[in-house]
């Protein structure tokens, strides 16, 4: 199973960066994980932040591919522990489909992206900036994937 994280914004700061790419590199043999970066829609004076959202979602379901498990990373859904999630990563890899993690952009994520999700995840009630939710899920991944080998990298 290869995963993807299809994320709105791009330039993610160097600490950013240099975190997502540890995590990475960790995951690359046993769940290899790329990034797909879209575009932000147009925001500011003037503009419609619907619209922009609209955009936005239309590029995640476009770069999105047809037989995946997507996971929306959404307020409104299902907080997992880390023992959850790791469950989760076993039940997806049994499926035998690949994953795609959706984050949206700042107005989150257009009705029609949450529509086409097979699940949503919450990271729980805080409110995180979205490139350090990058870092955030490819670090639960990674723990997620330790926990199933039984590696002491998770103490629960």
């Amino acid at each position: 199973m290869k995963a993807r994280l299809l994320a709105v914004g791009e330039r993610m700061p160097a600490w950013v960066a240099a975190g997502w790419a540890e995590y990475r590199k960790r995951l690359s043999r046993d769940l290899p994980l790329d990034l797909v970066e879209i575009a932000a829609g147009a925001r500011g004076k003037g503009r419609d932040p619907r619209r922009a959202r609209v955009e936005e979602g239309q590029a995640v379901l476009a770069a999105l591919d047809r037989d995946v498990h997507a996971v929306a990373l959404d307020g409104g859904g299902k907080a997992w522990s880390s023992t959850e999630l790791a469950a989760q990563l076993g039940q997806w890899r049994m499926a035998g489909r690949d994953l795609a993690l959706l984050i949206g952009g700042p107005d989150g994520h257009a009705p029609e992206v949450l529509e086409r999700a097979d699940q949503r995840w919450s990271l729980g009630p805080l409110t995180l900036p979205h490139m350090l939710v990058r870092l955030v899920v490819a670090e639960q991944l990674y723990r997620a994937v330790t926990i199933v080998q039984g590696h002491p990298y998770h103490r629960a």
